[in-house]
């Protein structure tokens, strides 16, 4: 898919993390994010899309999941993250992003109520949140200051929001939980989809493949552990919180009921672990 040169100055997306770069012509020579440690080169090398070609490759997928409206690409790219809509009396927040853009989504985002604001867990899924927020009415887009230096690409639309918790509607608080990335934030919906409150933790917790545990990893794809001191710290962070169900970056990922104590008992198993 890439494509040597543009004719005008583009903002090249990673085909491996499916993060956004500044505007150029010429593809730039590396992705940031997929240098450092926690993500990776894919292993033809260093390869780049046009938001154009994406646009007719991909399309968003929206569907419901257990209550909460999301969206991916289809066909997968990149990571391969969701990101979900999360309903408030002036309308949705978007929670992560996507590669692409397409018209057809922005037409069903506004059916549902439009979006007030983009919020991003971590920078491995910052994506194409410039080109959503245009797209959105030039919402704001939330991320914690911590990771200001991973942004690839800038836009006055940016806010960086400091501190443990940010409110950004009456049942949606952004919480500060570190670990994976020292900004890396989760959302807290805090009576909903069900009423008992959910946690969208990005993957600072990442829910197993049997749903019933959740581990915390400084790199996922690289198998690098988190270790015991930034493990208290981000579990001291999750206590405070109340919640049922936790929906976690990838399709399918969620634990539905009885979340809180899964996600201690995670903790305690992971502390073990490495402690053994």
């Amino acid at each position: 898919m890439t494509t040597s040169i543009a004719q005008d100055p583009i903002g090249w997306i990673c085909e491996t993390c499916g993060v956004q770069s500044t505007p150029s012509v010429l593809p730039p020579s590396r992705c940031l994010i997929c240098s450092d440690e926690r993500q990776y080169v894919g292993w033809d090398g260093q390869r780049w899309a046009a938001p154009a070609d994406l646009r007719i490759s991909q399309q968003v997928a929206f569907t419901d999941e257990d209550g909460v409206t999301t969206l991916v690409l289809a066909p997968g790219f990149g990571i391969n993250q969701r990101a979900f809509l999360i309903p408030h009396a002036g309308g949705n927040v978007m929670w992560e992003c996507l590669a692409t853009v397409t018209d057809e989504a922005v037409a069903r985002i506004n059916e549902l109520g439009g979006v007030t604001a983009i919020a991003i867990s971590h920078p491995h899924f910052y994506a194409a949140m410039v080109e959503w927020s245009a797209a959105l009415g030039d919402v704001p887009i939330y991320l914690h200051a911590e990771d200001r230096d991973w942004i690839q690409r800038t836009s006055p639309n940016i806010r960086l929001w400091r501190g443990d918790r940010l409110e950004l509607a009456a049942s949606i608080e952004l919480v500060h939980l570190g670990g994976h990335f020292d900004g890396s934030a989760g959302l807290w919906w805090t009576d909903g989809p069900r009423g008992g409150g959910a946690l969208f933790p990005g993957d600072a917790i990442q829910i197993v493949m049997d749903r019933r545990f959740a581990t915390f990893m400084y790199s996922y794809p690289n198998a690098i552990p988190l270790g015991p001191r930034a493990l208290l710290d981000l579990q001291r962070r999750v206590a405070p919180l109340a919640f049922d169900d936790v929906f976690g970056f990838s399709t399918g990922r969620q634990m539905i009921g009885g979340a809180k104590a899964a996600i201690d008992k995670s903790f305690d198993r992971y502390r073990s672990a490495i402690a053994a």
